[in-house]
């Protein structure tokens, strides 16, 4: 199974209001779920998924290798602890959340242990987090081109990450794009407006179905049903090629997420 063009994400949200989200997510038709270590909800997200009596065979689960379990001894008996909170034996993506700071652990070490967890059945398919053009390239180098499911990077209309898209195109890598919304500050944008009324849509769509039309995986995050059911039907919303070279203007580089010691050279 490819990487599901529309998945819930699942930053920020615990406790209740993960399980809360999950639930309603799955019961408007999400069946893929983006979380991480570092994020303290996988148990949530475990207990909402079992009590959904949603398949586990239906369902896309992303979860992601935090920076202190990257090291090979670490790493497997990190993902094991986040199968078990999931209450799965296996989780379908597996990402290295960010690149090691200062290469404290060296890619190598950490994309054998990847691959060794996916050799043992622990995860369906590998990725990259938060990745620079250059770290892509050595990923790729390392476990091969198509062992790399995806980069999981930050791609909104005020963040189009034209550099390392442009390398994503070229190299045929596949791009996940997280805060597509920039954190809804994209919702009240003139141009969004403008082209979601013309379609009969909202702006949350809008900035969705464009980012799906660049081929792009996206991860939304709500907590209210209508938002998630909206969100979904993103899927279903054509841009035309104006609309397109209307939002491609809005790019300015305005990132939401760049934490210090963790964030490399971006592009």
């Amino acid at each position: 199974m490819g990487i599901p063009a529309i998945g819930l994400g699942t930053f920020r949200l615990q406790g209740q209001t993960v399980i809360d989200s999950v639930r309603n997510a799955l019961e408007v038709g999400y069946r893929a779920i983006d979380t991480a270590q570092i994020y303290g909800n996988e148990a949530d997200i475990g207990q909402a998924i079992a009590e959904s009596g949603v398949a586990r065979n239906d369902l896309y689960l992303t979860t992601k290798i935090w920076t202190d379990n990257l090291a090979g001894d670490a790493l497997i008996p990190s993902l094991k602890d986040s199968l078990q909170r999931l209450r799965t034996d296996r989780v379908d993506l597996t990402l290295i959340h960010w690149p090691s700071p200062g290469q404290a652990v060296p890619l190598a070490e950490t994309l054998q242990a990847l691959a060794e967890a996916r050799a043992q059945g622990l995860t369906g398919a590998i990725g990259i987090s938060n990745f620079t053009i250059a770290l892509s390239r050595e990923a790729r180098a390392l476990a091969g081109a198509d062992a790399i499911a995806t980069n999981q990077v930050e791609i909104s209309p005020y963040l189009q990450n034209a550099r390392l898209a442009a390398y994503a195109r070229e190299s045929g890598l596949h791009l996940t794009s997280y805060m597509t919304l920039a954190y809804g500050k994209v919702l009240g944008e003139p141009v969004l407006n403008d082209i979601a009324r013309a379609h009969g849509a909202t702006p949350a769509q809008v900035a969705l179905a464009w980012a799906l039309q660049l081929g792009y995986a996206v991860i939304p995050s709500s907590t209210r049903r209508e938002n998630l059911a909206g969100n979904l039907k993103a899927q279903d919303l054509r841009l035309t090629a104006d609309d397109m070279a209307r939002i491609a203007t809005l790019d300015r580089g305005e990132r939401q997420a760049d934490p210090d010691g963790l964030a490399p050279a971006w592009d």
